[in-house]
């Protein structure tokens, strides 16, 4: 039986680490905290997983919550104008519909409840903040070691690419609540929907339904462009503050989200982060002091700004392109070629992520500010940027050059004079036909 050492428990390490079990494989796995103590901690993430990824977790039977979470059925985007004296007005607002439901389960629940679930089907865990030291000693007990924790030390392991890492600094402030007690959208009350609200020249408001340890609750989501006006949650350590300033800028910035959040409290008091990193490409290979090899996983070597919501669904997705190139290698060896086919199998889904992240993270061009606004009036358009959330390499069809975004927006025009050929967008859920119906009234009523 092949030993697998996964060094870290947020999404890819434990995914990886329940599939490799599945499939008959000797797993250890290292966190630096017990269940217990991830489940009531501080939330980590603003995770939102859209179809493929979630049906990575159906395939290996882990999708523990799916009955219990909201289901999402649509994306939104609005856009604000300049300021007025009575704030910020609304210049665009639609909805598109989602081809299968997306699920955000806060990660303090679902990285205990498999952590817990990996114990009971034999696996071993060692709770120990890990060194390189530690993996310099445990490397060649382990046919391989893959590092899925890549904060501290173990981050210094894999170099920086710098020719896929065009920034160096951090380009957005994060800034995130969990709360209860929001109001749906007058647009859609009966419609769950992540709603993505672009401020220029300030930030994005991201606002998702999920599952937290309480129940069902609303992620409010500030991401913040550095030294701008929404910048001001550094140092902020009182959770109550940090609610108090993201509502305080909701109500300036984005008026029409604030009027459902007059009522919200925070689900518990460990419901608030705030950060910011530089997005950041790394080699995948690291190279301990004794020569031994290590595959670095997920985030840890392809780390991308939250600002598309990809960060899950990237985790989701390289465990399980991770998996299928390590099933099917047998019993051969996992050298360094190996390693790097590995990588770049997953890279070839993983580059479409950053692309379009480090481009959404820049000023929008022309020909973007024209597709957004389009997407109001052409439910097609609509369809598909929202559907690219889960597909990011389609973008590559419309979004990057204006040439093809012309070309696109011509197309859907020319098809809105035909009804009968819009997008048929939710039926890919035949238990969701009531969901789905909806989802067509409010996207109607929106676009």
């Amino acid at each position: 039986m092949r030993r697998m050492l996964i060094v870290g428990a947020g999404q890819s390490g434990l995914q990886l680490a329940l599939g490799l079990q599945a499939h008959g494989y000797d797993v250890t796995l290292m966190s630096n905290r017990t269940a217990d103590e991830i489940r009531t901690g501080r939330v980590m993430s603003t995770q939102c997983m859209f179809r493929t990824a979630l049906q990575h977790e159906r395939d290996l039977e882990i999708n523990f919550w799916e009955e219990q979470a909201p289901r999402i059925q649509g994306l939104g985007v609005s856009v604000a104008g300049p300021v007025t004296p009575l704030g910020h007005p609304r210049l665009v607002d639609w909805l598109g519909r989602l081809n299968g439901y997306a699920q955000s389960v806060d990660q303090r629940l679902k990285m205990a409840g498999w952590m817990e679930a990996f114990e009971r089907r034999g696996g071993r865990l060692v709770v120990h903040g890990a060194a390189v030291s530690d993996l310099n000693f445990l490397a060649e007990r382990y046919d391989l070691v893959l590092v899925a924790a890549g904060k501290g030390e173990l981050g210094s392991l894999f170099r920086r690419d710098a020719a896929r890492s065009p920034y160096t600094t951090p380009q957005r402030a994060l800034a995130v609540a969990y709360v209860h007690g929001l109001a749906p959208r007058l647009e859609h009350p009966d419609l769950e929907a992540v709603r993505c609200n672009l401020v220029p020249d300030v930030g994005e408001l991201y606002i998702m339904p999920t599952l937290t340890t309480s129940g069902r609750a609303d992620i409010l989501f500030w991401e913040a462009i550095p030294g701008g006006p929404a910048d001001v949650f550094q140092g902020v350590t009182d959770p109550s503050e940090h609610l108090a300033l993201t509502l305080e800028l909701m109500e300036w910035f984005t008026p029409w989200e604030y009027g459902r959040a007059t009522r919200v409290e925070l689900t518990d008091a460990g419901g608030t982060l705030s950060g910011r990193y530089a997005p950041t490409v790394r080699d995948p290979v690291g190279r301990l002091p004794g020569g031994g090899l290590v595959l670095g996983v997920a985030d840890v070597v392809v780390t991308n700004d939250p600002l598309t919501g990809q960060g899950s669904n990237s985790a989701a997705k390289c465990a399980a392109s991770y998996l299928a190139s390590i099933v099917e290698h047998g019993d051969r060896p996992f050298d360094e070629a190996w390693m790097r086919r590995a990588f770049q199998r997953f890279w070839a889904t993983a580059r479409h992520v950053t692309k379009w992240t480090n481009a959404m993270l820049a000023p929008p061009p022309e020909h973007i500010v024209r597709l957004l606004g389009a997407a109001g009036q052409l439910p097609a358009v609509a369809h598909r940027f929202a559907n690219g959330f889960d597909d990011p390499a389609d973008f590559e069809h419309y979004f990057y050059e204006p040439d093809k975004t012309a070309a696109f927006l011509e197309e859907a025009e020319a098809g809105a004079t035909e009804p009968s050929e819009a997008p048929d967008a939710t039926r890919t859920d035949p238990a969701d036909e009531t969901a789905d119906e909806t989802a067509g009234e409010a996207a109607e009523q929106v676009g």
